[in-house]
């Protein structure tokens, strides 16, 4: 009875679906899914999210996706947001880390 009531969420279904977070697998594949989330999922905006040393890698994204492959769609930056974060390193200290959040829109 118990597992009757379960909820599953689809990816479809979660909030931070426009969202792509840039890490270390290759740049055009974080290219290909801001495209595809404008071209095929219909999105109005998509959000770019990085930090660290992946910060440069995420303004390269944005440019890419814009100007050689969403070039007719007439994508935008809508908004920058710089931050940072503090946690914990692997050797117990607490450090700071810069984030971005660039935001496309259609």
């Amino acid at each position: 009875m118990a597992e009757e009531n379960k909820q599953v969420i689809s990816k479809t279904d979660r909030k931070d679906d426009n969202v792509v977070y840039i890490g270390s697998k290759p740049f055009m594949n974080y290219v290909t899914s801001v495209v595809v989330q404008f071209s095929s999922k219909n999105k109005k905006e998509v959000i770019i999210k990085a930090r660290g040393k992946f910060i440069t890698r995420a303004v390269d994204v944005a440019e890419v996706a814009r100007k050689r492959f969403l070039e007719k769609d007439n994508i935008r930056v809508g908004a920058v947001k710089i931050d940072s974060e503090v946690f914990e390193n692997q050797d117990k200290r607490m450090v700071n880390v810069s984030t971005i959040e660039i935001v496309l829109v259609k």
